[in-house]
């Protein structure tokens, strides 16, 4: 295991990352900064908890959306055995409520309450 310093939004941080894997952690780190970067440059919130928390449910949604467009290609694929190309997931800004299925919901919800803890006497996120 290998210790790698990186910095996101100007603060430094001490990460473990797996040997061989180090490239792969400052792709995500550049990312992570990307993301939180725009949301505090929009001037909504700035404490960077709150910033990281909103990065955090942003992937999130992008990973539910990805993983929903998966089980549908799969889903038409077992039903159509013609090749049809996969739907494009939406964007997770474009999302409402009804567009999460029930199981996405619940992932999400659950994820807002590890979040919730996790912030323990700062609030709650929503």
């Amino acid at each position: 295991m290998k210790q790698v310093e990186v910095q996101i939004m100007q603060q430094s941080y001490l990460l473990a990352c797996p040997d061989g894997r180090e490239s792969r952690l400052l792709d995500a780190v550049e990312r992570l900064d990307t993301a939180m970067c725009k949301i505090r440059d929009a001037g909504k919130v700035r404490a960077r908890d709150r910033i990281a928390v909103l990065a955090a449910l942003n992937f999130a949604f992008e990973l539910a959306d990805r993983e929903n467009a998966e089980l549908q290609a799969q889903a038409q694929a077992r039903q159509a055995p013609t090749s049809q190309p996969a739907p494009q997931p939406a964007a997770a800004d474009n999302l409402t409520a009804g567009a999460l299925s029930e199981h996405d919901t619940q992932r999400l919800n659950q994820l807002i309450r590890q979040l919730d803890n996790a912030l323990g006497g700062d609030g709650h996120l929503i």
